[in-house]
């Protein structure tokens, strides 16, 4: 059974009660009009479930999910549909058709506005599926992410527009007079306009980052001196999550306009510093090949980097800058910290002279220097 053969069964059902209830109230022959209305709509939607069950595949397919998602908007859609159709059979005054027919032309559009937004976000969530943030190497997950969920936002308010024109568009004096609307609306355009500044940039923003992707969810970025992850990305703002769980809120548009650090832009793999001041007379080959002992050792070393030189030489110290490297940020961070304290502790037990010392030359005054070789002298 297709929708032209319901609808034409259906008509001529309701045509058949409204003839066979003459006797009966108006108010009475309308319930009886609505029920009947009611129960032909549940059936046609149960009907037309079981049918498209029946047709798709068993697997957990898109159109399986958004048939289960939507079962509701799309029997309360059916309903006002068939509501509509009894309204020509309902003994009502023209004025109380009319303002019901729009009532119910309002509920569609809106009904359809809500499928059209769970259709988006079980795409956008059927699509991500496949991507994991919690793996190590999730820079591909990273980018499809961020780019997937800005984008989304933007079509979330494409469609709320479009729904929301719509409805208003079947009130007569909008269509009428929207052309003239809009042209005299020149000027408070403008002005509105000057005043949303922030916001459309912000807006414009947001599409940049989706299309470039300076910035990706769980990126380690440093702004305005502050050290934190990529936590959030809204349509008008970013909420980064500081080393200490603080959360710094930042404009979309700050990241399109100010320069910043992404310091896992390409890859989530980080080269980090260690620096020694030691004295002069430090056994430096032997402090390298402890620090290759340190990273081999070490879970958090990746095995490509490492490497020990003297970058520097201080009045009374060199500086010795030790170079490792580890799979992301917080990896590296404890490398760091690990490397810096197991060479500070060999350089304890095995070489405590090469830690910073300070000389001092002491110079005594001529009489002393006489008076000493007297006294050597008897």
């Amino acid at each position: 059974m297709n929708m032209s053969d319901f609808l034409s069964k259906m008509s001529a059902a309701l045509s058949w009660l409204k003839e066979n209830t003459s006797w009966a109230p108006d108010w009475m022959v309308a319930l009886a009009i609505i029920a009947a209305a009611l129960v032909l709509a549940l059936i046609l939607h149960a009907l037309l479930v079981a049918i498209f069950r029946r047709i798709m595949s068993p697997q957990r397919t898109f159109l399986g999910l958004l048939l289960g998602r939507t079962k509701g908007p799309t029997r309360l859609a059916l309903v006002v549909l068939a509501l509509a159709a009894a309204l020509r059979w309902i003994p009502l005054d023209p004025a109380q058709a009319v303002a019901l027919n729009q009532v119910l032309t309002i509920a569609f559009i809106v009904l359809l506005g809500w499928i059209a937004l769970i259709a988006i976000d079980l795409a956008t969530a059927v699509y991500l599926r496949r991507f994991q943030l919690d793996s190590d190497d999730n820079l591909l997950a990273r980018k499809h992410v961020t780019q997937v969920r800005i984008l989304k936002r933007s079509v979330d308010s494409l469609a709320v527009v479009i729904t929301v024109s719509l409805a208003l568009m079947t009130f007569e004096p909008v269509r009428q007079y929207g052309v003239s609307l809009f042209a005299s609306a020149g000027v408070a355009g403008i002005v509105a306009g000057l005043a949303a500044r922030p916001v459309l940039s912000n807006l414009l923003a947001g599409v940049q980052i989706a299309m470039t992707q300076p910035i990706r969810l769980e990126d380690a970025v440093t702004v305005e001196s502050e050290f934190g992850w990529i936590e959030e990305i809204t349509s008008t703002y970013v909420v980064l999550r500081l080393w200490d769980l603080r959360r710094m809120i930042v404009p979309l548009s700050y990241f399109m306009e100010k320069p910043f650090q992404n310091w896992t832009r390409q890859s989530s793999e980080l080269i980090g510093a260690v620096f020694l001041y030691l004295d002069y007379t430090t056994p430096v080959e032997r402090i390298r090949e402890r620090l290759i002992e340190v990273l081999k050792s070490s879970s958090l070393w990746d095995g490509k980097v490492a490497n020990l030189q003297v970058s520097d030489c201080k009045t009374s110290t060199i500086e010795l800058r030790a170079l490792v490297s580890a799979r992301d940020s917080g990896a590296l961070w404890n490398l760091r910290c690990q490397v810096r304290e197991q060479l500070i502790a060999f350089l304890q037990q095995q070489f405590p002279n090469a830690l910073p010392r300070q000389r001092t030359a002491v110079e005594l005054p001529p009489d002393t220097h006489t008076e000493q070789k007297s006294q050597r002298a008897g």
